[in-house]
């Protein structure tokens, strides 16, 4: 099992410059050149280990439905299916909508490890999930790519995180261009995904995938989306990978009768049992067999769609599935007494350790370098996290900045300055929190692909998220509090504009954090309505409106989870507290509060209390931080 089930991951010595002037040498089915050149023709990457055989057993798949207020109802979906998909073959599972095929890919490729049951096996031997991971990749049905970067940049960063630190730079570069050469790509190279067509974004997610070289590789309904060339592209290009001796499995509809003909099996699901597995050009005989002949000119693809969904009758199903054993028949298979050879199986034990450790090709250090290289590029093309963010901080801090003017040093406007001071946090809070909430939910389903591929861990992930964007956030903070803090005219001292930096600063880490643990679980539409829901207790409890000392005792826990009451507390005593002399008032006008003590005892604000203040700041910081992190990880593990 061990010689079969390994990292199918290239080695130094496996450079792909091909057929250079003659002077190329070959090692087994690979050709390896001199040096490393550009604009290879042919696919060099050769698997150098047999193709992989798979079969299983009795599968089952129990969905939970019902929601969080819900009673949950268990639902059946595959209903003990059988099946042998050999090694080198390109195979379709087919069905009407809701049969079972994306369900039955997700239990095969390990996707789908809760409510699984029954048996699959690897080469003669149960299945290892962990070791089996290594050697086969998932590609999803929906293109998850990374829209900011072109498709040299992809690829690389792809290199970067599943090929072994032994494969050199060039050797990875050889690499990147014999896959583009292959799938048509290389002259996209400079392309940002957001300009590429659909077909050229199918073929795209398939060459990331196919950089670490794996023998099995599973694609859910490839073909969506897609015209009839951009179709028959992509299913003769998986015929080619298989042809090479990878086992490639995919989901698809209702193909066409000339797309139909290029795969070698196919396997019918209807309502989560199976029709009949086999052969493409022994579907017709089958049809014979059970007493439905296929109509003659029609197409044995859309015939099968058409008994599957029973409109000839659900006891044309019931036959056709008893004919085939729900898979277990090997009656339409080219070779069968190899295939029986294969139901010898091991005592290799199946796993469903969550476990990741190990999987990625590359060091932790490694992983952290290259997604933040990946995120620093990402951050310089944003419009909106970057550019946008950097000018609506810029615009806020001078409208706050010319309404407010000169406030902090006027003892007739302490009360506007307070009013200012409360929505300068506002805004920290509000805006880094929704940017979060908005943009987030997009990079989750780029994340669990990624993650469930080996790319990266998700701690080194979200360490990159969470450095990468450490220095804009500063700059925009800093950018915003020296605006405004000159406008209005607040203390000129360098340790009160410290106090005040700070508690900004420290406000926008937390909702940041905080706009992470939503966006994280929710979608779009939820997140957008929960954030600022959630952020009125925060605003009620700070002690603006509302003074601490005339919360009800019964309510007063809530100031003490309140990130907003710390920061105010902050940022009041940075502007009034240390003492500070009394203010300049107006000769024609009356200041109550032109004595800094005064105001701060009415609005019940210790100005002694900073750095408690920044110590509570940093701890709601670090416990939502690692909330999120639990979140991310739960919402892993509970799509699978």
């Amino acid at each position: 099992m061990e010689a079969v089930i390994h990292e199918a991951t290239l080695h130094k010595e496996q450079c792909f410059p091909l057929e250079r002037n003659g002077d190329s040498v070959t090692n087994g089915d690979v050709k390896f050149g001199s040096d490393c050149d550009n604009g290879l023709e042919t696919f060099g990457m050769v698997p150098s280990t047999p193709p992989v055989n798979m079969r299983f057993e009795r599968v089952t798949y129990t969905a939970t439905e019902g929601g969080l207020f819900q009673s949950k109802r268990k639902k059946r979906i595959l209903h003990e299916v059988n099946g042998t998909f050999p090694g080198g073959q390109l195979i379709a599972i087919m069905g009407p909508s809701g049969a079972g095929k994306s369900t039955l890919l997700n239990v095969l490729s390990g996707y789908s490890i809760r409510g699984v049951g029954g048996n699959v096996y690897i080469n003669n031997g149960l299945r290892n999930l962990k070791a089996f991971r290594k050697i086969s990749c998932y590609i999803t049905q929906d293109d998850r790519l990374q829209p900011l970067l072109t498709v040299a940049e992809n690829m690389q960063i792809a290199a970067d995180l599943k090929l072994t630190s032994s494969v050199s730079r060039c050797e990875k570069s050889s690499i990147i261009d014999n896959i583009l050469s292959t799938l048509g790509l290389i002259d996209t190279k400079a392309t940002k995904i957001s300009r590429l067509s659909g077909g050229q974004k199918k073929r795209l997610s398939i060459a990331l995938e196919l950089i670490n070289n794996p023998l099995v590789l599973f694609l859910d309904e490839p073909t969506t989306g897609l015209d009839s060339s951009s179709c028959s592209q992509c299913v003769k290009l998986l015929q080619v990978l298989a042809n090479q001796g990878r086992t490639i499995i995919c989901t698809i509809h209702q193909p066409a009768a000339s797309l139909f003909q290029l795969f070698n099996q196919v396997y019918v699901l209807s309502d989560g049992r199976c029709l009949y597995q086999g052969g493409t050009d022994q579907m017709i005989p089958f049809f014979q067999n059970v007493g439905f002949p296929c109509p003659q000119f029609h197409n044995p693809a859309d015939y099968v769609i058409e008994l599957a969904c029973g409109e000839y009758g659900n006891d044309k199903i019931n036959i056709m599935v008893e004919s085939s054993g729900n898979g277990d028949s090997l009656t339409y298979f080219e070779d069968r007494k190899i295939l029986s050879s294969n139901r010898n199986t091991g005592k290799e034990c199946e796993t469903f350790d969550d476990d990741e450790e190990g999987l990625q090709a590359t060091s932790k250090l490694n992983q952290l370098k290259v997604l933040m290289r990946r995120g620093y590029i990402k951050s310089k093309r944003d419009k909106t996290l970057t550019y946008l963010r950097v000018g609506v901080n810029v615009v806020v801090a001078l409208m706050l900045g010319a309404l407010y003017y000169k406030a902090g040093i006027d003892g007739s406007k302490v009360l506007d300055n307070y009013n200012l001071l409360f929505s300068i946090l506002m805004h920290h809070m509000m805006s880094t929190m929704m940017l979060t909430i908005l943009t987030f939910p997009q990079e989750m389903n780029i994340l669990i692909k990624e993650h469930f591929n080996r790319w990266y861990s998700l701690k080194m992930y979200y360490a990159s998220v969470t450095l990468i964007d450490l220095p804009l956030s500063i700059f925009c903070c800093f950018l915003f509090s020296a605006i405004i803090y000159i406008l209005t005219a607040q203390p000129y001292d360098m340790t009160r504009f410290t106090m005040f930096f700070v508690s900004s600063m420290l406000v926008v880490f937390v909702a940041q954090s905080f706009g992470l643990m939503i966006g994280a679980y929710f979608n779009v539409v939820n997140g957008t309505f929960l954030g600022p829901t959630l952020s009125v207790p925060m605003m009620m409890f700070a002690g603006f409106g509302v003074s601490l000392r005339d919360l009800p005792s019964y309510l007063y826990w809530g100031s003490y989870i309140s990130y907003l009451r710390f920061a105010l507390e902050g940022i009041v005593g940075a502007v009034y507290g240390m003492n500070r002399a009394t203010l300049d008032c107006p000769e024609d006008l009356y200041c109550h509060y032109r004595y800094p003590k005064k105001f701060l005892e009415d609005v019940a604000v210790k100005a002694d209390q900073f750095s408690n203040d920044v110590i509570a700041l940093i701890l709601f910081w670090f416990l939502l931080r690692i909330g999120a992190l639990v979140i991310l990880k739960y919402k892993l593990h509970s799509v699978r």
